[in-house]
């Protein structure tokens, strides 16, 4: 959970500075890339973060990639800057906060529809007009399917849970069963 606090604070510094500049996008795509590269590329990643090599090699190894990546002077300033306070192992974890704290700051919401069955474009399209509609912001939706769900969809917008399945309200209803309740 601490861990988790420290990506938050290092991610929310970066995007303010982004705000300042009217740079925030960039910096997303710059550090999506290189996260993204450090999870393709494992053992990249250990040749950086791991404590057992010694630092001025891990330091110029991140220099080559940073080089190869042509990085704003502002990235290559924060990636140097979480390298030498150790939290270099953060970078994946700092990116996905700074997604959120970006589409917080554009407005944007991220959603995930779970139907038991495949949705036609339409029903997804009102679905999010509603969700965006119930929650002021505008919403990307990734759609999945679960045939265990029975029917119904299930909806996740960050910590909201919105769960209209036939299998939940059959586990309810046996339940209120259980207890001796009408149904």
């Amino acid at each position: 959970m601490k861990n988790l606090a420290i990506a938050r604070r290092y991610a929310k510094a970066l995007l303010l500075i982004g705000k300042e500049n009217g740079k925030a996008e960039a910096y997303r795509e710059e550090l999506d890339g290189f996260s993204g590269l450090l999870s393709r590329e494992k053992e990249l990643g250990q040749a950086i973060a791991n404590p057992l090599y010694e630092t001025s090699a891990r330091k110029k190894v991140l220099q080559e990639v940073v080089k190869k990546l042509k990085l704003s002077k502002v990235m290559k300033s924060f990636l140097f800057l979480v390298f030498d306070k150790g939290r270099f192992g953060f970078v994946g974890h700092i990116n996905e906060f700074y997604h959120k704290l970006a589409d917080e700051l554009k407005g944007v919401a991220r959603a995930s529809l779970v139907s038991a069955t495949e949705l036609s474009s339409e029903t997804v399209e009102k679905i999010r007009m509603a969700l965006s509609k119930k929650t002021g912001k505008e919403i990307i939706l990734e759609v999945e399917q679960d045939p265990g769900l029975i029917g119904g969809i299930v909806t996740h917008i960050g910590d909201l849970v919105l769960d209209g399945s036939i299998k939940t309200q059959l586990l309810d209803m046996r339940e209120s069963l259980k207890r001796g309740e009408s149904v």
